[in-house]
């Protein structure tokens, strides 16, 4: 009798680990990984609430603050170095580099703005430390996000959609978590997001690879599961900051609050990752043994990628649309061009907006804690603006054929109304403008950032701080940031225009099968991959057993299995 219990204990602990083996190799916790990657990846989104203490420390007028942070958009915006390495080393090398240069960009601001330097860093060290720290954020949007995408081809936009909006909402995320860590010290903020950024990425390297499987029938009902607990956590941070502009909040109600954060971006998503492939691991699927391992990966050329990337042979061979250009290939396509101008005048104002939010804030006479409300207020609709870039434009394309990039124009054109609510003034307006601008940036390049936030807005600033005779560091008033953003508008207005000659462009690729090719693929490795799919069912007993004799075993049953595979699929 005892001898059967400890048997009994033995078999199920066996049981268990293999499922945690599973769960481990498998997609959807890749994709929970990712969800994890980007939830913290949102350090840009945050400068406004610790721009004043850099230029308070510093000693910066608003053209200098301003010059920091369009190196913050340009390194947040520049994934070439990121694209380049992912294209010559694995996902690991690319997050690992990422989280090397986060660390280190955001650690030497923390250094400088903490005076922990002898002397005062020159103002092109200060925009090289923010320009590293912000471009190692593009390195977990490719290195993660991109093999993402890649292990669910054929729903690439919802994917698209969820973890783009989660870089949006991480900008929230993390303002609840740097209130219940460091209360209201700004300065130790930057420290956190030196730490936090970096220590994620690493934790899950192993994680992040491609898996290439078929495709399971209810995919798409899993994502809408992501989706709702993400609403659900947008939802609390927007209640939370309601009720945070009406009470002053202590620190163990930060903690409370951030508490409820964790569980609803960490723990949900595990559950539902838990019970997704908990599902596969019951229905005793081979795939759930060792399909990860079967598919081979081709190893990577670094020579002959890079001859790839930069061959000249084929700058004049136009691809299809919905194939993949090479480097010099898009970049001397006209719909990048049309594409650049475009963001360049439209993203290039919202940059500027969010960068000066603090300023903003304080020159219109909102209180010292409205700020942190207008990051979260911005970060939240931002996911929203991605979700609904996502989600909606997969809808609108399916159903009705609307080319993506008319969606593209109409945000756009929104967006205007964001800059004229700033221009102007209006009473309490800035929260409104925080929404739109946060909708309409998530919805849709730096040199816009450069024109529209240092030779714009912050020289304009500048000068109209230097009217007032406040030391020309600081300007009170409406009038602050009135012509800057009439000009923001007239530009974002213009980019609109541009925008139209990219739908009328695109309108006939978008009337066809956009993702045909990726069902071919997908058919094809249901077809000649067998082993890698979900048709082949083993007993549990007998897998158990297969198990305890390792691959090998697990090889021979694929093989003994094989010859039922067509009958299988014609049952399923």
């Amino acid at each position: 009798m005892v001898m059967s219990k400890f048997n009994c204990i033995g078999a199920n602990w066996r049981e268990v680990k293999g499922f945690g083996l599973h769960l481990l190799d498998s997609r959807w916790f890749m994709f929970f990984a990712t969800l994890l990657i980007m939830s913290v990846n949102g350090s840009s989104y945050m400068f406004a609430l610790y721009s004043n203490d850099i230029k308070s420390s510093l000693g910066y007028d608003q053209t200098t603050l301003n010059l920091v942070s369009f190196f913050k958009d340009l390194g947040g915006n520049l994934g070439v170095l990121a694209g380049l390495t992912y294209e010559v080393a694995p996902p690991w090398i690319v997050l690992l580099s990422g989280s090397i240069m986060n660390f280190f960009g955001f650690f030497m601001i923390w250094l400088s703005v903490s005076h922990r330097f002898g002397a005062k860093p020159h103002v092109w060290q200060m925009c090289l430390y923010m320009l590293i720290g912000a471009n190692s954020q593009s390195f977990p949007n490719t290195g993660a996000l991109v093999t993402c995408v890649k292990n669910f081809p054929e729903s690439r936009g919802v994917v698209i959609g969820l973890l783009k909006g989660l870089i949006g909402l991480s900008g929230a995320i993390m303002t609840q978590i740097y209130h219940a860590v460091n209360g209201d010290n700004t300065k130790a903020l930057i420290l956190l997001l030196a730490c936090l950024p970096t220590i994620v990425p690493i934790v899950f390297i192993p994680t992040i690879r491609i898996i290439k499987i078929a495709r399971p029938e209810n995919e798409l009902k899993v994502f809408h599961s992501f989706l709702y607990i993400l609403l659900v956590l947008a939802g609390f941070i927007m209640v939370t900051i309601i009720i945070q502009n009406k009470l002053r909040f202590t620190r163990s109600e930060y903690i409370a609050t951030a508490l409820v954060v964790v569980v609803l971006s960490l723990f949900i998503p595990l559950a539902a990752v838990i019970k997704q492939e908990l599902n596969i691991w019951k229905g005793n699927k081979l795939q759930a043994l060792d399909a990860h391992y079967d598919q081979a990966i081709p190893a990577l050329n670094v020579k002959t990628n890079f001859l790839t990337l930069f061959s000249l042979k084929n700058v004049s061979k136009k691809p299809e649309r919905g194939d993949d250009y090479a480097l010099l290939q898009a970049i001397f396509s006209i719909d990048m061009l049309i594409l650049f101008t475009a963001t360049t005048c439209s993203i290039g104002g919202a940059l500027a907006a969010i960068d000066n939010m603090g300023q903003i804030g304080k020159a219109l006479g909102y209180p010292t804690h409205s700020i942190a409300s207008f990051i979260s207020l911005i970060s939240i609709w931002n996911f929203l603006g991605r979700i609904v870039a996502g989600f909606a434009s997969e809808i609108f394309l399916a159903k009705y054929k609307v080319p993506r990039p008319l969606l593209l124009t109409l945000v756009i054109l929104f967006s205007c109304i964001g800059y004229l609510l700033i221009a102007f003034a209006v009473h309490n307006s800035l929260y409104f403008a925080s929404i739109i601008i946060g909708f309409c940036l998530g919805a849709q390049f730096p040199i816009g950032s450069y024109i529209f936030n240092v030779r714009v807005a912050g020289r304009l600033y500048d000068r109209e701080a230097l009217k007032q005779g406040k030391g020309g560091l600081n300007c009170i008033g409406a009038r602050c940031y009135r012509v800057a953003f009439v000009t923001i508008s007239a530009a974002t207005f213009f980019a609109c225009i541009v925008s139209i000659i990219l739908v009328l462009r695109t309108k006939n690729f978008y009337q066809g099968d956009i993702y045909n090719k990726f069902k071919d693929e997908a058919e094809h490795i249901e077809n000649n991959d067998v082993s890698l799919t979900i048709d082949c069912v083993v007993p549990m007993k007998d897998m158990e057993a297969k198990a305890n004799t390792g691959r090998a075993a697990v090889i021979d049953v694929a093989a003994e299995k094989e010859h039922t595979s067509n009958a299988t699929i014609d049952r399923r």
